[in-house]
């Protein structure tokens, strides 16, 4: 959340300075005005001691139930671009426009984009990224949840990998029930 915020305060100065340098010198003065009053409203619009409730235990469960079997690399990269959801839309959308992009040259072209390392990676997989974009709201959760409750995320993660393993077939081929 405060990269996303970083990134906006810096979209925002960086389009102030466009706007200065293309009305002139006269505008210069009312700029610097416009821009305290957006960096004020910014910093007052945002409180930074807001904290998103917990949830509960089966609620976390429910949450990385889809992405709890992945393998640990894949799972820790979407774990953390979870919290980039903006990102995640811009790589599918990206994607969409240049799937003739393969190996190498997919790889070098998604690494000039500004998005964090987490999201960049998911490139390689875009079966993940169709599910994160698919589901924005299931993506914000997660990430939200992942930021505020890092070890309650994890611990449900092993809860439904230790569920899936319980439900494995046995040697006689029956099944257990959770």
């Amino acid at each position: 959340m405060k990269a996303q915020k970083r990134k906006l305060f810096h979209c925002v100065i960086a389009i102030v300075g466009l706007a200065l340098l293309s009305s002139g010198p006269g505008a210069l003065a009312q700029q610097a005005q416009s821009q305290q009053a957006q960096s004020q409203v910014m910093t007052t619009t945002t409180p930074t001691t807001e904290e998103a409730p917990k949830l509960a235990s089966g609620e976390l469960d429910s949450l990385v139930a889809p992405i709890a079997l992945y393998p640990d690399p894949l799972l820790a990269q979407t774990l953390a671009a979870s919290t980039y959801p903006l990102e995640i839309i811009q790589l599918q959308q990206w994607m969409d426009r240049n799937k003739n992009l393969q190996g190498k040259a997919l790889a070098d072209a998604v690494a000039k984009q500004p998005w964090d390392p987490s999201v960049q990676s998911l490139v390689e997989f875009p079966d993940v990224v169709q599910r994160m974009a698919g589901n924005i709201q299931w993506t914000t959760d997660l990430g939200n949840a992942f930021l505020a409750q890092q070890s309650d995320v994890m611990d449900a993660v092993q809860t439904m990998r230790a569920k899936a393993q319980d439900q494995r077939p046995t040697e006689s081929g029956d099944r257990n029930s959770l």
